[in-house]
């Protein structure tokens, strides 16, 4: 897979729009190859700072008079990835929709640090599978041991490149969180991983120093707060923190939470405790209303989760979503009507959900044109359950696709017409069926409404 940006493409970039001559401004620009929207939408945390279409080459660029030096993120819907930007950068990317990240390749000022920024990146999810398969099985000397010199061989890396690049302070605070607390993060999980893959009953005595990095966390930084191994420790800090508090004052000891909404109570006063920076303490927050609600739960446990979040996090920024998650589930509670949605036949004309499900077993499934691995893994258990359960009526709900894209999908598999939907409106229908990352179906009368972004469900059918 070609990892160069051709020298014509940086060229090209430079004589067709040279930045302004500015050491507070930056230039930020490239080409997109199988682009998957018009847009490149660039964020500074969770505010968009700007956005520029693609040109007719695919090209996009962005010349921003001031900014603040640190980590950004870019967008092209629906994928994602950060970059770090400094007053006076020139920073040019070349990527390609089809393996984004793989694909994705910096040039120009700060490349040094980009590109090392997204080796760690691609190279968590090698280091995750090493974790699960080998690692985790370990006692816990070997496994410490292991991990520190995985650690520090990445810092050896880091201090190898700065030494070149000669790294600004934040640039180099960020790489080296990045390492840190990607390993550190490992050391959270292992006692309740290992304890599951040697199926223990209960979790193993650790020895003081096995969280002796723990002395370093700052809870406040603003300059990581959407640095995805900073964020990822957190939630697996703050869960073990709460864990273990729960054990001592609880006396639950055997390393699994049965009690979610008590756990979770526990998880909502952690952050409180520990965090004060109103951004991270607001995802936080957000992350654990978003794992509490999507679980299976009574609705009187529901609401008095809510009343509790309200009583922490009223004033968070992600309020209002987490109102809507709560008020959605309350109305798909088993037995409840098929909610009011418009969906598009293949014919063009208009039908509702209620309508398609009415008086029949049906199983409302969802898929996207953006993702081919995706939809084709759903069309093929789809084709099996129609084999084990003929009873029902499987109805396809396809979103983010294109009407041309969609009806060529639906004829290249060969689909009944009859079988196949389209929703124009994507935040109608995730907001009404809640469809967010779950462990279970949603069964509303007799319709089975099954979860479009995990294959999770499918062993609870």
């Amino acid at each position: 897979m070609d990892k160069v940006l051709p020298i014509a493409l940086v060229l090209g970039l430079i004589g067709c729009n040279s930045p302004v001559s500015d050491s507070k401004g930056v230039f930020f620009a490239g080409e997109i190859v199988n682009p998957t929207s018009e847009y490149v939408v660039l964020y500074k945390g969770s505010e968009a700072v700007d956005s520029a279409k693609l040109d007719d080459t695919n090209r996009f660029s962005f010349q921003l008079d001031a900014v603040d030096d640190g980590l950004y993120h870019f967008n092209h819907s629906p994928e994602q990835q950060y970059v770090y930007l400094e007053k006076g950068d020139s920073v040019w990317i070349r990527l390609n929709t089809l393996y984004f990240d793989e694909s994705l390749v910096f040039s120009g000022t700060n490349e040094e640090l980009n590109n090392f920024l997204l080796e760690i990146f691609l190279e968590d999810e090698e280091v995750e599978q090493l974790m699960y398969s080998d690692l985790f099985e370990l006692e816990i000397d070997e496994f410490s041991e292991k991990v520190e010199s995985l650690r520090k061989e990445k810092i050896q890396d880091l201090e190898d490149l700065n030494s070149e690049a000669e790294l600004s302070d934040i640039a180099y605070e960020i790489a080296k969180a990045s390492i840190n607390y990607t390993f550190y993060r490992f050391k959270e999980v292992y006692p309740f991983k290992h304890k599951g893959k040697l199926k223990e009953e209960q979790l193993h005595k650790l020895p003081p120093t096995f969280y002796a990095y723990r002395s370093g966390i700052d809870y406040n930084n603003r300059n990581l707060i959407y640095l995805r191994p900073y964020y990822d420790f957190m939630k697996s800090h703050l869960g073990n923190l709460s864990y273990m508090t729960c054990s001592k004052s609880c006396g639950k000891s055997n390393g699994t939470a049965h009690n979610q909404l008590h756990f979770n109570q526990h998880k909502l006063a952690m952050i409180d405790s520990l965090v004060g920076e109103k951004e991270l303490r607001d995802n936080l927050f957000r992350n654990v209303a978003f794992d509490y609600l999507l679980r299976e739960h009574d609705a009187d446990s529901n609401k008095i989760f809510i009343d509790e979040f309200q009583r922490f996090s009223g004033n968070n920024m992600h309020i209002e979503e987490i109102q809507r998650l709560y008020k959605g589930i309350s109305n798909i509670q088993p037995n409840s009507p098929v909610p009011d949605i418009k969906l598009v036949s293949i014919h063009d004309s208009l039908v509702s959900l209620p309508a398609l499900s009415k008086n029949k077993k049906v199983v409302f499934y969802f898929w996207s044109g953006t993702n081919k691995n995706h939809y084709e893994n759903i069309f093929n258990r789809v084709n099996e359950l129609k084999l084990e359960k003929p009873e029902y009526e499987y109805i396809g709900i396809s979103f983010r696709t294109d009407a041309s894209n969609w009806k060529a999908i639906v004829n290249k598999f060969e689909f009944d017409a009859h079988s196949q939907f389209m929703a124009e409106d994507f935040h109608q229908l995730t907001e009404s069926l809640i469809l967010y990352p779950m462990n279970k179906c949603v069964i509303t009368n007799d319709a089975l409404i099954v979860d479009a972004f995990s294959n999770i469900y499918w062993n609870n059918f």
